[in-house]
């Protein structure tokens, strides 16, 4: 190129309108198995907007016919099913906040969810599993063993605890303010077991079940602490042999 003239740079295109493909040959590859191995998996977020458009017939007579639309579809604009179920997903076992919810939708896919939307979303779920919360319970109270604890919570700046009770197959949370009985009463999964309770030696537990197995993760905790205030190894040497 001339000095002092411009330059032009070609640059690839995105949509060819030839794609020539360039053969290996195999007959220069040694003896064995191939295949064409490149793939790239990736995630495409995107937003999908359907447009209900209801057709009226009219007859003879002049009467009209019209149906509505059988996906819940009950406003001009609303939010989908794939929105609810991922909020719910994100909020009730990912356990991410409202607010990161919304800034979720809001960053990625340029969707006003407020976190109030968010809230109803999780009651509209509640109440459509009420069924299945009921079958959990059953299930757990037949079992032959089944584990308990409670764990501290701050609902709304109260101070909660979150009772659980579980198996190899189910596991039911319940949040209370109490600790003790009256909670696990009111879990409705304890009053009227017979199984084998697996428990951290809390004494409401004692109440309820036929026989125990105390858990022990607990007694290394226990043992843990109490060796830790009656001294070290090097003056009981005797005990780490």
């Amino acid at each position: 190129m001339a000095k002092g003239h411009v330059g032009i740079t070609f640059k690839q295109v995105t949509d060819p309108d030839i794609i020539e493909i360039i053969p290996v040959d195999r007959s220069l590859l040694p003896p064995g198995h191939y295949r064409e191995a490149w793939q790239v998996i990736d995630l495409d977020i995107s937003t999908v907007v359907t447009e209900w458009r209801a057709q009226i017939l009219e007859d003879q007579h002049g009467k009209r016919y019209v149906d509505l639309p059988r996906s819940g579809v009950s406003r001009s604009v609303q939010y989908g099913i794939g929105i609810k179920v991922n909020s719910v997903y994100m909020s009730q076992y990912q356990m991410i906040p409202y607010n990161r919810i919304k800034e979720h939708f809001l960053d990625q896919m340029q969707i006003p969810v407020s976190a109030g939307s968010v809230v109803n979303f999780n009651k509209d779920a509640f109440e459509r599993l009420d069924f299945f919360d009921d079958w959990v319970k059953k299930q757990l109270s037949s079992s032959a063993l089944i584990h308990v604890d409670e764990t501290g919570i701050n609902t709304g700046g109260i101070r909660s605890w979150l009772h659980n009770a579980s198996n190899d197959r189910f596991s039911y949370f319940y949040p209370h303010t109490n600790r003790g009985g009256k909670a696990l009463n009111e879990m409705g999964i304890l009053p009227n077991y017979q199984g084998i309770l697996c428990h951290d030696h809390w004494k409401p537990y004692f109440h309820y079940g036929q026989a125990y197995a105390l858990c022990n993760a607990h007694h290394l905790r226990e043992l843990g602490a109490r060796w830790a205030t009656v001294g070290t190894a090097d003056e009981y040497p005797s005990q780490t042999k």
